[in-house]
């Protein structure tokens, strides 16, 4: 029989770990190789979302990490490597990026060097090129985010797509009674359908501004922000008819989607979106913003409606085709469960990323 492959030592690491998509990809990553027998240890800001998640689960090693000053961090993870004889170091964000490329620069990290890119790159060519050349390997978490780091001069020969996962125990996992209550409370019991937009600050605005010409009365729901200026003035131009609703932060916002008739995702940034994912492995109907990655999961009349970025007026004729007509919404929200579930399983994800994991200690 052949040989099993060596069980390896992973440090993840990202400089963020509060509530994002991110950090529950980074997670559900995590847990799933640990499960394959990998060890893993975490680093990350104690005190983190990601951190207690972490702290939460046996198999999983969290090291907490300042990243308020480059060197100092940089030597903190040097010597955790060095201890801890890691293997694969993966940096997930901008803050853990640069320490590990600083390391590697001056000698200090020998092993497998692997960056995950999870949004559309913001970084200038100079930079991303000079990342892309230290690290071993490059993941895109979609075909969208590969093209936009081709474009701007990453080296092709270290890239590799990966796709996001979903957890599906923890989207199956019945909500708790008080999670419950916090969804239903914000939902309210007008009988209006209810829009859910389950996201840290994106284009909200835009979906505000799609409402005085939508005549359908609905509920907005948007779970994970506080008003600021620009939401505030969109939303004082929407019709009584409409009710919107601001939901802060919670680490638990599933339970939304269970009283959601759509999922609507405004965004330009997506790498592969989390919460689109979510929504879609439970059976609800979803739009998104045509950018990023979101056209990898929503195929326009198939998976869901696909609107122009910073388009209002797109918005309400996707709104208005969604909520109009039943037996098109119970279709694409069977097609989108169906690829959800299939296409994007933390299985699949973990297998992917373990096959990079080991090309990368190959390169070395």
């Amino acid at each position: 029989m052949p040989e099993s492959p060596p069980r390896l030592t992973i440090l993840q690491l990202t400089h963020q770990g509060e509530g994002a998509g991110s950090t529950q990809s980074i997670f559900s990553l995590s847990r799933a190789l640990a499960e394959r027998g990998h060890r893993i240890l975490v680093g990350c800001p104690p005190g983190t979302l990601l951190a207690r998640h972490v702290a939460a689960t046996p198999t999983l090693e969290h090291v907490p990490l300042d990243f308020s000053r480059l060197r100092t961090v940089a030597a903190t993870i040097a010597g955790i490597i060095a201890t801890k004889r890691v293997d694969v170091v993966n940096s997930h964000a901008t803050g853990d990026r640069r320490a590990c490329t600083w390391l590697r620069w001056r000698g200090r990290l020998p092993g497998a060097f692997v960056v995950t890119r999870r949004t559309m790159p913001l970084t200038l060519p100079p930079a991303l090129i000079a990342v892309g050349l230290t690290a071993d390997r490059t993941i895109a978490v979609s075909t969208a985010v590969a093209r936009a780091l081709r474009r701007r001069l990453h080296p092709g020969a270290r890239l590799r797509v990966v796709p996001n996962g979903i957890d599906l125990d923890r989207v199956e996992a019945p909500p708790s009674a008080p999670e419950l209550a916090l969804a239903q409370e914000a939902v309210g019991n007008a009988g209006l359908p209810v829009v859910a937009v389950v996201a840290r600050r994106k284009d909200q605005q835009i979906l505000l501004r799609a409402l005085p010409a939508l005549e359908r009365p609905i509920t907005v729901v948007f779970v994970g922000i506080r008003p600021d200026e620009e939401l505030t003035r969109a939303a004082a131009a929407v019709p009584a008819r409409h009710r919107i609703v601001l939901v802060p932060f919670t680490e638990r916002p599933l339970a939304f989607y269970r009283f959601a008739t759509i999922a609507a995702l405004p965004s330009r940034i997506e790498g592969l979106s989390q919460a689109l994912l979510e929504a879609m492995s439970l059976g609800v109907p979803v739009i998104a913003s045509a950018a990023g990655g979101n056209a990898e999961l929503v195929y326009p009349g198939e998976t869901g409606l696909l609107v122009p970025p910073l388009d209002p007026a797109a918005w309400t004729r996707a709104l208005d085709r969604m909520l109009g007509d039943d037996e098109f919404r119970a279709r694409v929200a069977r097609a989108g469960q169906t690829l959800a579930r299939s296409e994007f399983t933390m299985s699949r994800t973990a297998d992917r990323t373990e096959v990079v994991y080991r090309e990368a200690i190959a390169s070395r």
